[in-house]
C-alpha cells in the first residue's frame, strides 16, 4: 500500500491561505507560519501529519499527496475542514 508523509496548514478563508502561500514562496519557514496560524493542532509540531497510507486523509489531501510534485507547497485546497495548504514531503509505493 502507497504511503507518504504531508505537512500542512489550515485556515479559514482561501485569501489567507493565499497570503500565506506567498508567504511562503517568498521565503517564511513553512513550520513558523504553520504555528503561527494553522487552526488544527498539527500546527504546533509545523503542520507535520506524519505517515499515513492512501484513504487515510479526506479524498481532497489523497488527490495531492499522492498525485502531485513532491516538496511543492499545494494549495489552495478546500475540505470540509476549510482552506489547507499542503505540502508532501516523501512517499512510498
Amino acid at each position: 500500500m502507497a504511503t507518504a508523509s504531508a505537512r500542512h496548514i489550515l485556515v479559514e478563508t482561501e485569501e489567507q491561505c493565499e497570503d500565506l502561500k506567498k508567504q511562503i514562496a517568498d521565503g517564511a519557514s513553512f513550520a513558523d507560519i504553520a504555528k503561527e496560524h494553522s487552526k488544527c493542532p498539527s500546527g504546533q509540531s509545523g503542520g507535520e501529519l506524519g505517515e499515513f497510507g492512501q484513504g487515510q486523509m479526506v479524498p481532497e489531501f489523497d488527490k495531492v499527496v499522492f498525485n502531485d510534485e513532491l516538496n511543492v507547497v499545494h494549495g489552495p485546497i478546500q475540505t470540509q475542514f476549510g482552506y489547507h495548504l499542503l505540502e508532501t514531503t516523501s512517499r512510498s509505493d
